[in-house]
C-alpha cells in the first residue's frame, strides 16, 4: 500500500481499485443479526474503478461511466461513508471532491460499490496525511460492508464471518474470465431473502471452503478451479431474474470450462482455459443477445492501488 501524502503535496489523488469474482461463495443460515455466516473465495479481477479524491469546501460526489446514473450521489455511497469514517476518526471535516469513474458493474455482484469504498478510504488518507495504519484501514472497511475488505486487500482470500475477516491465499497461475453484464440489477439483500426463503425448512449447513478449490488457487490448475466453483446464491439469484440460465447456457456452449453467477449477481461468470478461449466466449456470448456486454478480465489482480 502507498504511504499516505498530506493535501500540501497534491491537489488530488487517485485510486484504482480491482473488481471482484466469488470463485466459492458458501452460505450459512442467517444469524440473528441478519447477517449470514459465509466461506467466501474472493478473487480479485482486472476491471477496475477509479476514485479520485480532491480537496472542496464539503463533502461532493460525482460519477462518470457506464450505467453512472445509476450510483447514489448522497451518503448512501460507500464511498461518501468511507470519507466520513476516516475523517470522524481523525477529528477533520470530511471536506473533499469524490469523483468516481466506473468501469465495475453496477449492481453486477462484482462488488463494484465496495470497491469504490475502498479506493475512497485509500485516496481520502493520502489526501489528508492521516497514516492510518493498514489495521485501521481494514476495521473501516468491516464497518462500511461486508466486501470492502477484500476490495482493499486484492489478491485472492477466504472471507469468513459474514465476509469481512480475511485470510490472504496463495494463487499459482492466471485465471481468465468473462463477465456478462445483465439487463438491470439485482439487490444483494433480496437475494439472501430469497435464499432464505428457497432454504427454509432445510437444515443449511454451516459453510466451510473446499480444499479441491484452494488446492486449485494455490496450484494454478484452472480445469480443477472449473471443477470447483460454486455459489450457494446462485438458485436464488436465477429464482429472481431466470433469464440468466439463458446466458450461463450460451457461454457454456462456447466453451467456458466454468459458469455461474457472480456473487449475488445479475453479473455472470466465465471460466476459460486461457486468454484465447476467453475472447472466444466474450464474442459467442455478445452474439448470442443474452447479455448487454461481455468483458474479457483476468485475476488475480491488485487490491487498491494509488496510482496518482
Amino acid at each position: 500500500m502507498t504511504a499516505p501524502r498530506t493535501a500540501t503535496d497534491t491537489a488530488a489523488v487517485t485510486v484504482r481499485v480491482p473488481a471482484k469474482v466469488n470463485v466459492q461463495l458458501a452460505v450459512g443460515a442467517a444469524r440473528p443479526d441478519g447477517f449470514h455466516d459465509l466461506a467466501n473465495v474472493f478473487l480479485a479481477v482486472g476491471l477496475y474503478d477509479e476514485v479520485t479524491a480532491a480537496p472542496a469546501d464539503t463533502l461532493t460526489l460525482t460519477c462518470e461511466g457506464p450505467d453512472a446514473d445509476q450510483v447514489p450521489l448522497d451518503r448512501t455511497n460507500l464511498a461518501a461513508r468511507a470519507a466520513e469514517l476516516l475523517a470522524a476518526r481523525h477529528g477533520i471535516e470530511p471536506r473533499v471532491h469524490l469523483h468516481i469513474a466506473k468501469d465495475i458493474p453496477v449492481a453486477g455482484g462484482m462488488a463494484g460499490g465496495s470497491a469504490d469504498g475502498a479506493g475512497a478510504l485509500l485516496a481520502c488518507d493520502a489526501l489528508w496525511g492521516t497514516g492510518a495504519s493498514r489495521e485501521e484501514l481494514l476495521e473501516i472497511c468491516a464497518e462500511l460492508g461486508s466486501d470492502v475488505p477484500f476490495s482493499l486487500v486484492g489478491g485472492a482470500a477466504l472471507g469468513t464471518g459474514r465476509g469481512e475477516q480475511l485470510t490472504p491465499l496463495e494463487t499459482g497461475g492466471t485465471f481468465h474470465w468473462v463477465f456478462a453484464a445483465a439487463d438491470g440489477g439485482l439487490s444483494t439483500p433480496a437475494v439472501y431473502r430469497e435464499f432464505d426463503r428457497l432454504t427454509e425448512g432445510t437444515g443449511v449447513p454451516a459453510p466451510e471452503a473446499s480444499p479441491a478449490l484452494l488446492d486449485a488457487l494455490r496450484t494454478g490448475d484452472t480445469a480443477a478451479l472449473a471443477k470447483s466453483v460454486a455459489n450457494d446464491l446462485q438458485p436464488a439469484a436465477l429464482s429472481l431474474f431466470p433469464s440468466l440460465a439463458t446466458t450461463l447456457e450460451a457461454g457454456t456452449r462456447a466453451g467456458a470450462l466454468a459458469a455461474l453467477v457472480s456473487g449475488s449477481g445479475p453479473t455472470t461468470a466465465f471460466l476459460a482455459a486461457d486468454r484465447a478461449g476467453a475472447d472466444r466466449v466474450a464474442e459467442a456470448l455478445l452474439a448470442s443477445g443474452t447479455c448487454r456486454s461481455a468483458r474479457v478480465a483476468a485475476g488475480p489482480a491488485p487490491g487498491a492501488t494509488v496510482i496518482g
